[in-house]
């Protein structure tokens, strides 16, 4: 029996998926050493959304995040996840922000990289990629799934074998909106694991809003997917991913068999109940198959917030019409797929389109700013009315749109400096003042509350963060002594 690899989102998508992204570190790091104990493939623990969040609202920096994680879980593979040429955010940034980004990734201890461009414009992660490499990070490439006349079986094979040609060491089929079907996995995985040729190792990433996700990951193990993405059982399900209790549980009726111990992921199911319960967070439940999703194919959230936003203004009544909209604009547009930034360029665009009468009427400057290519190709032809309304006398991009960018770390330096560090320097890059200053605040409130109330954990952990101490020794009155060597720190 062949194994099947286990890529734990529990800590990363699921509850992005869930509980809109509010998990801290403090929920996660009592568990973290029995996950690390599980047999996991790697475990996810930073993407885009975790660091926005993490900054915006959980007032907590990001890189003391992924730090934490990689000292409670000293033996796994741990995962972070990259939006190309966009990195954390949805614009995208000059290739100097891009490589210290990726740089100060490593320097955590993380040592594997996701990274994916919504557009499936591979020139987007070309230098995330060959930085990844130098640093030694394990690169996982991924293309964007989605449904269109485009986006052929022959399409995303063309692009794995590209992926494969950048240096990928493993290429994954992300479904962010769990659009495919058992019968499209019948074809595609065996035509992306012909374009891999057995080079490396094919992953899928599907979520359960159609509630066919978990009997994808089952036809695509037979087809050759190795590597499944998947959480605990109580962040299973709904709008997050298949739960590892159902890939561990049917490995032996479909001829494989994984490395998940099955008591931590009781001990995981059990922590995780308790603390959804304690935060007063939902469980993730099974849903009906809806066939809705593949008409539209908007994401959860987007459905949600546009219905809260249409009822305000006092036309909800629009609502599937901007729908159809929404699709008619897709295909215009050339069938970018849909995914955050675009799914929610597509919406605004839909909602004027209905809103005003009149297609195209207002165009906001994000969509004229595809129109000319500043975000990457897209995947198929746009609607040439669309697009002489949309251009307006802008000059098309034809290069790699982070070509196009100049160099911005040294204006970051001479305008907010001087930094501490590069992972500061970075938050600059990413963030205003006026964004980061509740985060540093509630950071300095936490610190000084540790000082008070446990002086000597807090003593400890400032020693494990210089990495110029190579030895410390702790002693009291009554003659007890501890050592530390850098190991240990």
């Amino acid at each position: 029996m062949r194994e099947v690899g286990i890529v734990d989102v529990t800590t990363r998508d699921a509850h992005q998926s869930l509980w809109g992204t509010r998990m801290t570190t403090g929920m996660i790091l009592p568990i973290a050493a029995r996950m690390d104990e599980a047999g996991f493939h790697a475990i996810d623990v930073g993407s885009g959304a975790l660091f926005d969040v993490q900054v915006r609202f959980l007032r907590e920096n990001p890189w003391t995040r992924l730090r934490a994680l990689r000292r409670a879980m000293p033996r796994s593979s741990l995962n972070c996840w990259l939006r190309g040429q966009s990195l954390f955010t949805f614009e995208l940034f000059a290739d100097d922000v891009v490589d210290l980004a990726i740089r100060r990734i490593a320097a955590t201890g993380i040592d594997r990289l996701t990274t994916f461009d919504p557009l499936n414009d591979l020139r987007n992660v070309e230098l995330s990629a060959a930085v990844a490499k130098q640093c030694g990070l394990h690169l996982t490439l991924a293309l964007a799934y989605t449904l269109s006349p485009v986006h052929t079986d022959a399409y995303f094979a063309e692009r794995a074998a590209q992926l494969v040609a950048l240096g990928a060491d493993e290429i994954l089929l992300k479904d962010a909106t769990g659009l495919l079907t058992p019968e499209r996995a019948d074809t595609l995985i065996p035509a992306l694991v012909a374009a891999i040729g057995g080079r490396v190792p094919l992953q899928l990433h599907s979520h359960c809003r159609s509630g066919l996700a978990p009997q994808c990951y089952l036809r695509a193990i037979e087809h050759g997917v190795s590597i499944v993405h998947c959480a605990s059982q109580p962040l299973a399900n709904g709008a997050s991913l298949p739960a590892t209790e159902f890939v561990v549980r049917n490995g032996p009726a479909h001829a494989y068999r994984t490395a998940i111990d099955a008591d931590v992921m009781r001990d995981m199911a059990s922590y995780f109940t308790a603390l959804a319960k304690a935060h007063d967070k939902p469980l993730g439940q099974p849903v009906e198959y809806d066939p809705a999703l593949y008409r539209h194919q908007v994401p959860g959230g987007m459905i949600s917030n546009l219905l809260l936003q249409l009822k305000t203004s006092g036309i909800e009544d629009k609502f599937e019409a901007i729908l159809e909209e929404m699709a008619r604009v897709r295909a215009d547009l050339g069938y970018p797929v849909v995914v955050s930034p675009f799914a929610q360029f597509m919406v605004t665009q839909a909602t004027l389109n209905v809103v005003q009468g009149e297609r195209y009427r207002t165009i906001p400057d994000e969509i004229r700013k595809y129109a000319a290519g500043e975000y990457g190709r897209p995947a198929g032809p746009m609607d040439p009315e669309f697009l002489s309304r949309a251009l307006d006398g802008r000059k098309v991009v034809t290069e790699r749109p982070g070509a196009c960018l100049p160099a911005a770390l040294d204006a970051v330096r001479s305008k907010r400096g001087p930094f501490e560090n590069d992972d500061d320097l970075l938050l600059a890059a990413f963030y205003s003042e006026a964004v980061l200053a509740p985060m540093r605040q509630a950071q300095e409130s936490a610190c000084a509350h540790e000082r008070a109330g446990n002086p000597l954990m807090f003593l400890i952990r400032e020693l494990a963060s210089r990495r110029d101490v190579a030895h410390a020794e702790i002693g009291n009155r009554q003659g007890d002594r501890l050592q530390l060597t850098h190991e240990r720190i």
